[in-house]
C-alpha cells in the first residue's frame, strides 16, 4: 500500500462522471413528471 500526502491527493482527478449521470437522471425524471401531468395518457388494456 502506498501512502500519499495531501499535496499528491490534491492532484488526483476523477469521479466527476457520476455527478453528470445523477444530474441527467434527475432532469429526465422531472421532464417525465411534467409531461405526465400536462399530457396524461390512458393505459391501453
Amino acid at each position: 500500500m502506498i501512502l500519499i500526502d495531501d499535496k499528491e491527493l490534491n492532484n488526483i482527478y476523477g469521479g466527476g462522471f457520476g455527478l453528470w449521470i445523477a444530474i441527467g437522471s434527475l432532469v429526465t425524471f422531472l421532464i417525465g413528471v411534467i409531461d405526465g401531468y400536462v399530457r396524461p395518457l390512458k393505459c391501453n388494456k
